[in-house]
């Protein structure tokens, strides 16, 4: 090796050249240490979540579950209260159609007597076979008739009586009243004259 270079893997120098011994050498790799911020992040990842962050976690998933489960039974108790609108509507359609072929409603002292097998309304086949005679919030249908008149009602949903409370049917009512899913007072085009509607 020729004495006019420095020799940096043992860091002697030779002295000639403009080589300075205090000089560090060219090769000589700079060492950098890893900034705080660095250090801090690399030790977070390794240590995981810490408790806060799992509790804030944890307290969104149960708010987005309550409002996904209050959505769900504030739908499930629409429908259940429409079918039951569904329900009373075919009987007061069928006594209609008894009234418009005999000029008379039939006598019925209770709701069962109407959907019963041996019920005028199933053997002229005015109202289907085999209704039920509790509503779909499992609660019965009231009712009865006389020559004159009618009158059905529902109980409506027993959590939830302000936007689903009880509703009924009588003759003459041409549209749907209520504070239920079907409320506003629009007309039924497809009732009779002599329909029943829906009120609270």
């Amino acid at each position: 090796m020729p004495m006019n270079a420095c020799f940096s893997g043992l860091s002697w120098h030779t002295g000639t050249l403009g080589c300075d011994a205090s000089d560090p050498s060219p090769r000589t790799p700079t060492m950098s240490t890893p900034s705080t911020q660095d250090s801090a992040q690399a030790q977070r990842a390794a240590r995981g979540f810490s408790l806060l962050e799992l509790l804030v976690a944890m307290m969104i998933i149960a708010v987005l579950g309550t409002l996904g489960f209050s959505q769900y039974r504030k739908q499930g108790a629409q429908a259940r209260y429409l079918k039951a609108q569904d329900e009373l509507k075919i009987v007061a359609e069928g006594l209609d159609q008894y009234w418009l072929k005999h000029g008379t409603y039939p006598d019925f002292g209770s709701y069962e007597a109407m959907i019963d097998g041996n019920s005028v309304l199933v053997k002229e086949s005015l109202i289907k076979v085999g209704m039920s005679a509790q509503d779909p919030f499992k609660q019965p249908y009231e009712g009865k008739s006389t020559r004159a008149s009618y009158d059905l009602k529902c109980l409506g949903d027993p959590d939830n009586q302000e936007d689903y409370g009880p509703f009924t049917r009588t003759p003459g009512q041409g549209q749907v009243m209520g504070n239920g899913p079907s409320a506003g007072g629009a007309p039924k085009a497809d009732l009779p004259a002599g329909d029943a509607g829906v009120q609270k």
